[in-house]
């Protein structure tokens, strides 16, 4: 077992979106390489206007943003937020099929080579009302905050089992930076799956217990 037992801190072990057609959704991710990281579940849940969270992609150079933005954009993407050049870097925002807001960006101002597949990091931002409350909330759960920035932001440790990076960015503050109104209603289709489920956080994202991926029927029934 080693080292691999520092098992105290909590973590996210899954997020999965909730999609009302799974089979283009799972095209969708494939298209923009996600599908190995993120789990999708069919649900006919109302939901109107902003979700309250955007999944980000953190990659290494100006031209793996604009292949992956791209690539969403064949893939059936609306683009909200043209790739541009900005103070901390490069990046555009889109809109999957599903209704997700995906947001591409590097810190890199020039690309020092071509582009490639490769995903640095995922983060999840929540959009919150009260980044400091929420910050609690989730200490109080077992994460452990990696920065801060006041009342506007925060980010958690988390660790190499976890798909994505969890973070709180203010709501409108989120909703200005994708370029969408912040309202929105019902649900936030996105469930996360962490060691301390099940809970509901202050803003009513939903969070269950860790489950492994199940196998395929066909796998299954081969062992009896």
């Amino acid at each position: 077992m080693g080292m691999a037992t520092t098992a105290t801190t909590a973590s996210i072990t899954s997020v999965t979106i909730e999609v009302a057609d799974p089979e283009t959704a799972h095209r969708f991710h494939t298209a923009l390489g996600v599908d190995t990281h993120i789990r999708l579940r069919a649900s006919e849940a109302h939901s109107t206007g902003f979700r309250g969270f955007t999944l980000a992609l953190t990659v290494s150079r100006p031209a793996t943003v604009d292949s992956f933005l791209s690539a969403a954009v064949d893939a059936g993407a609306t683009v909200l937020k043209p790739a541009t050049k900005s103070l901390w870097g490069y990046g555009g925002v889109v809109q999957a099929p599903d209704g997700t807001i995906w947001k591409v960006a590097t810190s890199a101002k020039k690309d020092t080579g071509p582009a490639t597949r490769e995903i640095d990091e995922i983060v999840l931002l929540l959009g919150v009302e009260d980044v400091k409350a929420s910050k609690q909330f989730y200490v109080g759960r077992g994460l452990t905050v990696a920065r801060s920035f006041g009342g506007k932001y925060a980010e958690f440790a988390s660790d190499e089992s976890s798909p994505v990076k969890l973070a709180l960015y203010k709501r409108r503050g989120l909703a200005k930076d994708l370029g969408v109104p912040a309202d929105g209603t019902g649900s936030h289709r996105i469930v996360l799956g962490s060691t301390v489920g099940p809970f509901t956080d202050p803003d009513g994202f939903a969070w269950e217990a860790a489950t492994s991926l199940t196998p395929a029927p066909s796998t299954a029934s081969a062992q009896s």
